[in-house]
């Protein structure tokens, strides 16, 4: 076991394809790790009931007339329940920890999508995570108009409410996103979304095992 444990996120906009290239990985780090793995994913996150009850809260199409500003309050406190009952947890006890959505999400949908303003939602998210970020963050870059073509013609699983915004919406995240990478070079490592899955997998493989060293 690590003395301490490692934490990366997977970040991108809808149909970037990251939630399938994570379960790939997934299958290659199990080997190595065993149970000092945690896979996880917001909002909710693993074996965190609290966190996904909001889950099903903030993403239900049910909700459409959903304030702005609660939204941004619901997904940092399903954020802070994942954090302390899971990630923190998890890394105190030397364990690789890749999550499927972190703080930049927010700061992205909420922040540039929904345009309530990136320090905004930075600022509730500074307070929800006591200023905890991951070693590092992979971003997984795709043109709007492409991830919002795959989720329409080849998503089977969970179609949520963000995913039906408009394609201005996704565009305002995609830029936020962007900006946010080149504020974070140390922290940030980018894949071609937009490439092959075998090619976006091997290319993502590449930058974990760097991350991980080994």
């Amino acid at each position: 076991m690590r003395e301490k444990g490692i934490f990366i996120s997977f970040e991108g906009p809808d149909g970037a394809g990251k939630t399938s290239v994570l379960q790939i990985i997934l299958q290659r780090l199990k080997p190595i790790f065993g149970e000092n793995l945690l896979i996880t994913r917001e909002p909710g996150g693993a074996d965190n009931p609290i966190a996904e009850q909001i889950r099903n809260l903030v993403l239900s199409s049910n909700y459409s007339d959903i304030d702005l500003r609660t939204e941004v309050l619901l997904f940092a406190a399903a954020r802070r329940q994942h954090l302390v009952q899971t990630i923190i947890p998890a890394l105190e006890n030397g364990k690789l920890v890749i999550s499927d959505r972190y703080v930049d999400s927010s700061v992205a949908y909420q922040g540039g999508g929904r345009e309530i303003g990136v320090q905004k939602v930075l600022d509730v998210n500074q307070f929800a995570t006591e200023g905890i970020l991951p070693d590092k963050t992979i971003y997984f870059n795709i043109r709007p108009e492409i991830g919002i073509q795959r989720i329409n013609s080849t998503r089977t699983n969970e179609i949520n409410r963000l995913d039906t915004d408009t394609i201005d919406f996704h565009k305002r995240v995609n830029k936020t996103y962007l900006e946010l990478a080149d504020d974070n070079k140390r922290r940030y490592e980018i894949v071609n979304a937009e490439a092959n899955l075998e090619k976006v997998v091997e290319e993502t493989w590449q930058l974990v095992k760097k991350i991980i060293d080994i």
